[in-house]
């Protein structure tokens, strides 16, 4: 069985923002007219993050909206998602928030095989200066390719 990764939304600006410690891959708990409005793309991630209640993880702050042919089925599209972890990951990744006072945001959402999974990060903020030296990197590599290309 083959399983491939359909990307369908990457969260770029957070990768600007924040500097990834590490990733974790975690399923979600969706309704079916929320799977199709995915495959749509009709999803968000900006300003969503991911906390602890009574030992489980959830994400708060996605959207994704309504399915048009959906009527009978009526979801918030704002409402707080529980994200599938085992055990063990979700005391590391507890252990880790509490004591260091990292944040953990999701990175980008993705098709593996016929399930929706999240790419979700530990995280700290930059600083500007780092965030500066970023954007200078991006410029001299993209300087450099425009370089060899037009030789």
């Amino acid at each position: 069985m083959e399983n491939r990764k359909y990307v369908l939304l990457k969260q770029n600006k957070a990768l600007f923002k924040y500097t990834v410690v590490e990733k974790y891959e975690a399923g979600i708990v969706l309704a079916g007219s929320e799977v199709k409005s995915l495959r749509m793309r009709r999803v968000s991630l900006k300003g969503a993050f991911c906390s602890f209640k009574n030992c489980e993880l959830f994400i708060q702050g996605m959207r994704i909206d309504a399915y048009k042919n959906s009527d009978y089925v009526k979801v918030d599209t704002l409402r707080e998602r529980k994200l599938l972890l085992g055990k063990r990951e979700l005391l590391r990744l507890r252990k880790k928030v509490e004591a260091k006072g990292y944040t953990i945001i999701p990175i980008k959402i993705y098709l593996s095989g016929s399930y929706v999974k999240l790419e979700i990060g530990i995280v700290t903020g930059k600083k500007k200066f780092d965030k500066r030296e970023e954007i200078k990197k991006r410029d001299i590599e993209r300087d450099e390719a425009r370089m060899r290309k037009n030789k």
